[in-house]
């Protein structure tokens, strides 16, 4: 398995030296993530600035997702490493994409690439060495063509986000100031460059050919036209002679783009599929069986156009989250409204969006009241009811403004009319960031992708071996050279692993499609497959497992003192206070119980950790614990205190009320279960998940009272964010696998060091979208089920797929061996078998959760 090693600058704040606690806590959380070896400090500085030596898998973990997990600690990593996700046309399959790959990775200073058959490539490169310019011109020369940027599409959003600072060398600055990047760096180049590019010449087949992009869908099609009329004519109307020239023009259409291939291949020292079929249809027309080689082409470049098309199916999904985002926006200046292009919107710009309307900015709502459809961003069935904010001058950070005053772009408004200030650029809106790294995702391998291409590695060569001793095997048992050729070529056909090699990445983009439309993340094939396995899950709890906010739980008025007189006189003396506690006490007083302020409280005075008092139509009022009682000389009964512990021991806090130094009431509240929590717990046991742990910040009390009340396997309590980590460390020590489910913000090192990270609420959280490796963008539980039922599937058909496979090469080769099988039977099944296993991977595109949770 490949290794890089790569030192990364770091800047700490306030971090004196590498042997500050800082360092350990940012080592010991990278250490924790799947794909990196090992995290050291590095015995050099670059200009000053601490070096952290990272050794990491590629093909596990990217580095941007390297730099990204480091930043959740609060690590500055310095730029100078350069990420880029291009969108090109003209990658044809899961095999071409390989070699576009090795062909990029030739360019010096590149560090990591990965291409997807969907179109997609993936570049991480050092910026002193190299820069995207000479990146750019080595793709050209591989026959693609770089898709033009446009607003919604992932390329324009890539670019974007580098042109916000991208970091020059001292050598290629000054030139790159007068030219544009995309054009410049030559001088990056390395020496061979110029033999490079002449070797490359060969490569530009993709370019679009004389029927544009679709030539090779054509050259396909006319194949096949060829054969069936060569077909014809020798059989319908017996002139052999003239149906070889219709055969030979099979040969040509159907040939053309596997034989460029298998030459750029060959140059490079590499022999796949396309070469072994080349060799297969030459040595068919070797012996004569012009017919069979060339339906052996005209099959196989249509499997190849069919492969695109179903590939294509499935990122299509992906492309219409991109077309979501209206292209203008109508902007509020004094008393007139303009239209303007949403890429042009500033922040704070007040933005009117008209009803039934496609809101085109992230913000929060300062006029008016609406039903919002974020399907397009969560998944959710049902509109939202949003809501004007307060106070619109003074706000706090984006993620953490209320859900029901913010709104989010490509989401629908209702009826009535908005108004909204924009607190997002087009570039760093919530749809704009998905559709970003749901695309990058297409290019990450999946655990068994990654498998199969070391399989096919060591069994293409076998193949080649086998074949070569069968075509000369005539040389000692005696038969003729056509017989034994003929059966060489047979077995060609039949061991060439087609369906294998696009399988798993059939399936991934799938599955990854309708994450993506039901309002779930699900970063690449990787934590796809492991929530597949999955029987352990960690929860944190407040705000997942809970509503996240003290709920009034009890009133209880004692030693017969009137209910509404309690309760009016407690709305009365919290409303004074702005502590949480006394702010949910007055809610809900309100809420549940239709009693009105009166104004009757007055010199009100908080005492730090015990409770308030005040005064009530001039008597003295006292709230809080036990400790306070006892300062302010008040006796609680040993019945009360006895009334107390049982709901202290059921995770309450509990607050005694005394109204002229007598106790007059007890109040309790609790961060209550969410609703769904207890059946969406019931369904994940359905599914298969035996152990659901919850780990929380909070007294043990608390955690196992909320443990019991939602079908919890255990709670542990009294955790801080260190001892959480831990807790994951020794789970994935006992269980193997394990997720945490968390907000993605203060739980984001638990989450690193868990097999996948899944945050919920993710919509307009940037921290939760880069922590996690799964992410749900409604903040609703019940999405759980739905996102692992999807990755036991998609699991399900990825085992599949490996078995028609190898299956299907199993049988052919000895039925090719013996004779059983002709060249044309071979040809038949093995391409069948590959419209078979992308047909299968297609379903995932339908999945529905059986039992939806409501």
């Amino acid at each position: 398995m490949k290794k890089l090693k790569i030192k990364i600058p770091v800047i700490l704040p306030q971090v004196p030296d590498e042997k500050d606690a800082c360092v350990n806590r940012l080592i010991d959380k990278l250490k924790g993530r799947e794909g990196i070896d090992n995290v050291h400090v590095s015995d050099e500085k670059a200009d000053g600035v601490l070096q952290l030596c990272f050794h990491y898998d590629p093909d596990v973990i990217s580095l941007d997702r390297v730099r990204s997990l480091a930043e959740t600690t609060g690590a500055q990593i310095t730029d100078k490493f350069g990420h880029k996700l291009v969108e090109v046309e003209g990658i044809r399959h899961t095999r071409h994409a390989r070699t576009i790959e090795k062909a990029v990775k030739e360019v010096d200073g590149v560090l990591e690439v990965s291409a997807s058959a969907s179109g997609m490539i993936r570049v991480e490169f050092n910026k002193g060495i190299t820069g995207f310019g000479a990146i750019k011109k080595k793709i050209e020369k591989q026959g693609l063509t770089i898709i033009e940027p446009s607003v919604g599409t992932a390329a324009y959003l890539q670019k974007m986000e580098v042109s916000k600072g991208e970091e020059k060398s001292e050598h290629t600055q000054d030139k790159e100031e007068k030219q544009h990047i995309d054009e410049s760096e030559d001088h990056v180049h390395k020496e061979g460059d110029e033999h490079d590019h002449n070797e490359d010449e060969g490569e530009a087949h993709a370019h679009g050919g004389i029927f544009g992009k679709n030539t090779e869908l054509y050259f396909a099609i006319l194949s096949g036209v060829f054969f069936f009329a060569g077909l014809i004519i020798e059989l319908a109307f017996k002139l052999p002679e003239i149906a070889l020239y219709s055969y030979m023009a099979t040969y040509f259409f159907g040939g053309y783009y596997t034989t460029l291939e298998a030459i750029a291949k060959v140059r490079k020292g590499e022999f796949e599929i396309d070469f072994l079929m080349i060799v297969a249809a030459a040595g068919a027309a070797y012996i004569g069986s012009w017919e069979e080689g060339a339906l052996l082409l005209f099959l196989f470049s249509i499997g190849h156009a069919m492969e695109k098309y179903a590939m294509n199916k499935a990122k299509k999904s992906i492309e219409a989250l991109g077309s979501l985002s209206p292209k203008t926006a109508l902007v509020k200046k004094g008393n007139k409204v303009e239209e303007v292009p949403v890429e042009e919107l500033q922040i704070n710009d007040i933005i009117v969006i008209k009803p039934n309307s496609k809101i085109s900015a992230d913000g929060v709502i300062v006029k008016g009241n609406s039903s919002i459809n974020q399907a397009s961003i969560t998944g959710e069935s049902m509109p939202v009811d949003k809501f004007a904010v307060a106070n619109g001058n003074n706000l706090p950070e984006f993620d953490k403004i209320n859900k029901l005053n913010v709104v989010y772009t490509g989401t629908i408004n209702g009826d009535n009319a908005l108004e909204v200030k924009v607190l997002k650029l087009s570039k760093d809106s919530t749809i704009s960031r998905l559709v970003k790294m749901v695309s990058e995702v297409e290019t990450q391998k999946s655990p068994t992708q990654l498998l199969t291409k070391k399989f096919e590695k060591w069994f293409v060569p076998c193949v080649i071996i086998l074949v070569a001793i069968l075509w000369f095997s005539y040389l000692v048992t005696g038969e003729d050279a056509t017989t034994s050729i003929y059966r060489a070529i047979s077995v060609l056909v039949a061991a060439s692993p087609c369906a294998l090699a696009i399988s798993t990445p059939s399936a991934v983009l799938s599955g990854i499609s309708r994450a993506a439309k039901g309002g779930v993340l699900i970063k690449g094939g990787r934590p796809l497959e492991d929530l597949g396995s999955l029987t352990t899950i960690a929860f944190d709890k407040t705000g997942t497992l809970t509503e996240g906010k003290p709920k009034l739980t009890n009133a209880l008025p004692l030693n017969g003192f009137d209910k509404n007189v309690f309760l009016e006189l407690v709305l009365d003396v919290e409303s004074l206070s702005n502590h949480p506690l006394a702010k949910a006490i007055s809610k809900d007083v309100k809420s549940q119980y239709n009693i009105e302020e009166k104004n009757q409280a007055s010199n009100m005075n908080a005492i730090q950790g015990k409770g308030i008092r005040a005064t009530y139509n001039g008597e003295t009022v006292v709230i809080g614990n036990a400790k306070l009682m006892m300062d302010e000389n008040i006796a609680v009964s040993k019945s009360i205190t006895s009334q107390m512990n049982g709901l202290l021991q059921n995770g309450h806090t509990v607050m005694l009320v005394a109204f002229k130094n007598e106790l007059i009431g007890l109040l309790s509240v609790m961060d209550v279960p969410r609703e769904a929590a207890i059946t969406t717990l019931k369904r994940l046991k359905e599914i298969g998940i035996k152990k659901m742990i919850m780990l929380t910040g909070d007294h043990q009390n608390v955690g196992d009272s909320i443990a019991k009340q939602i079908g919890l396997t255990e709670a542990k309590g009294n955790l801080l964010p260190e001892d959480k980590v831990s807790a994951i460390q020794q789970l994935r020590e006992q269980y193997s696998k394990i997720a945490m489910v968390g907000d993605g913000v203060n739980d984001a090192p638990a989450m690193a060091n868990s097999t996948v990270g899944i945050a919920m609420g993710a919509a307009g959280s940037d921290v939760a979208l880069e922590t996690a490796d799964v992410a749900l963008m409604s903040d609703k539980i019940e999405n759980l089920p739905f996102v692992i039922g999807l990755s036991r599937k998609s699991k399900q058909i990825i085992r599949q797929n490996l078995w028609i496979s190898l299956g299907i090469v199993g049988v052919l080769i000895p039925s090719t061996l013996i004779g059983w099988a002709s060249i044309g039977v071979a040809v038949a099944i093995h391409e069948g078998s590959t419209l078979v296993v992308v047909i299968n991977a297609l379903r995932l595109l339908r999945y529905e959760d059986n039992k939806v949770i409501k």
